[in-house]
């Protein structure tokens, strides 16, 4: 918890005995600061076991962020949490609240992430498939007679205290402000709480014109908060649920208890829960993401146009054998030598000098059906933006390599906000769909959803001089290729620390 303007100062070591990390302040723009982004091979070389590493930033926006492990698919392992910036003392927000209470939800896999990382890279492939639960802050069940192979009973103690579900205490009568984020490694939820509505004021630290939710959708990657009367009957416990939507999931339910004072915090509604929407009933999360628009008062207008176009194509491709996903056929592979120091120190020859593909074949690529992406290639190039050129984003979704099968990507920009311009159905039409864009009130945010079939544009100010990811944050799809990377403004970039050296062909830049 920090207030607007604060520097923070996080002093992170590696105690892991055998694995490297990297530490990214997700939503945190890093203006002035692209060396302490977090983001392991683009911004930054890893923290090895042992070693200390120093980051230091300015929160410069009130809002709810995150924070997570961006080193392989180190993130679902559990290194993660929330972070809070209040505005300064004598400002306000522009909605009240009682109390402030943050929920992180995330889905849970039993196997470990080298397993996984293992299985993804192998020929033949082996998917992560669904997670084994859900988690409501930290919190979920297993029903271990279900395990296979059976669990042991000493895992199984489920009258162990620490067994039991997350509970959240409330007093009848207030207003709860909710900051709910996901960072699931694979899973789109549902989230609700049982006979309350929830108002949604805040996405991703930017304000929202109120609108009211029973459900609410949320990606990886997204946090908003939400306003929770307690005005139900107050001699009883309340459900709180998250259900995974947008894949065909065995997981089940993920529980929490929304617990009404003075009954026992651990004191189970009398109700079964509720279930969540159907999972692949596409209409209402359309209809959600297509609702949130920025608040009356705190319009931040895009400009009227944009300096560049780069379409890109999100497909499921064979590269030599292996499945990985790609962008306009072309699968990110991430170098050793972080992407920052090779641009500010002239080691070009570290990654390739070819500029990605800005589209893909548009008159002949048809989206729907499963298409022949045998043809995919790997490339660590990145895409080179003027500095304060405005750049429109179009994330194209399509089928993967399974019939009639198109999945929700949620997509994060590293360094920047952008503004959310529109979503369609289908193929994008560069003539008629930018003439329906919303430049009154669109939102701004760091994360967005592309739904299946369909289409997201954004666009951004690529006013930030750095190196910048922008990627799925389903870790899995990341794993395979699912990326690019922006370069702005490079020499504008001040002194590189050495901290953030020694790997690839940085090593001789470490002065002793």
């Amino acid at each position: 918890m920090g207030a607007q303007n604060d520097t923070v100062i996080v002093e992170v070591k590696n105690s892991l005995l055998t694995e490297n990390t990297a530490i990214h302040w997700h939503g945190i723009r890093q203006i002035g600061t692209p060396w302490f982004d977090g983001t392991e091979g683009v911004t930054q070389c890893p923290i090895l076991p042992g070693d200390t590493f120093v980051y230091k930033f300015v929160v410069d926006r009130p809002g709810t962020y995150l924070y997570h492990a961006h080193y392989g698919m180190q993130r679902e392992s559990g290194l993660y949490g929330s972070i809070r910036v209040a505005l300064p003392d004598g400002e306000s927000e522009p909605f009240a609240y009682d109390y402030d209470r943050s929920i992180i939800l995330n889905d849970w896999f039993h196997k470990s992430t080298y397993e996984q990382a293992a299985g993804l890279s192998s020929i033949p492939f082996q998917w992560v498939g669904e997670p084994q639960s859900l988690l409501i802050q930290g919190k979920g069940r297993f029903d271990c007679s279900a395990a296979n192979p059976p669990m042991k009973a000493d895992v199984c103690n489920n009258t162990n205290p620490e067994c039991s579900l997350y509970s959240t205490t409330v007093v009848p009568g207030k207003t709860y402000r909710l900051r709910i984020s996901s960072l699931t490694a694979l899973s789109a939820l549902s989230f609700q709480i049982e006979g309350h509505n929830m108002t949604v004021v805040e996405a991703d630290g930017h304000y929202v014109e109120p609108f009211v939710v029973k459900n609410l959708f949320i990606y990886s990657g997204e946090t908003y908060s939400v306003l929770v009367k307690t005005d139900q009957d107050p001699s009883r416990n309340y459900w709180a649920t998250t259900n995974v939507v947008s894949r065909n999931a065995t997981t089940p339910p993920g529980l929490a208890i929304f617990n009404y004072y003075p009954n026992h915090p651990r004191r189970s509604p009398p109700t079964i829960p509720p279930s969540g929407p159907m999972w692949n009933d596409i209409e209402p999360r359309f209809n959600q993401s297509v609702a949130i628009k920025a608040r009356r008062g705190h319009i931040y207008p895009p400009p009227a146009t944009s300096d560049r176009v780069i379409v890109l194509l999100n497909t499921q491709n064979r590269v030599n054998g292996n499945v990985r996903w790609s962008v306009n056929n072309v699968s990110l592979n991430i170098p050793h030598t972080p992407y920052l120091i090779a641009l500010k120190e002239n080691l070009l020859r570290t990654f390739s000098q070819t500029p990605p593909p800005e589209g893909y074949d548009f008159k002949n690529y048809d989206i729907f059906p499963v298409q022949n992406n045998t043809n995919g290639t790997t490339s660590d190039a990145i895409y080179r933006l003027q500095l304060n050129s405005t750049v429109d984003i179009i994330l194209q979704n399509a089928n993967t390599m399974n019939p009639n099968n198109s999945e929700t990507h949620p997509w994060h920009l590293h360094g920047h906000d952008f503004w959310i311009l529109g979503y369609g159905k289908g193929k994008f039409d560069p003539i008629n769909d930018p003439k329906k864009y919303n430049l009154v009130d669109p939102i701004m945010k760091n994360t967005v959803p592309v739904h299946p079939f369909g289409w997201t544009a954004l666009r951004f100010k690529a006013d930030n001089p750095g190196v910048w990811a922008f990627h799925c944050h389903i870790e899995s799809h990341f794993f395979l290729g699912m990326g690019v990377v922006f370069e702005e403004g490079i020499e504008r970039v001040g002194k590189l620390p050495s901290s953030i050296m020694g790997c690839g062909q940085t090593k001789h830049l470490l002065k002793p």
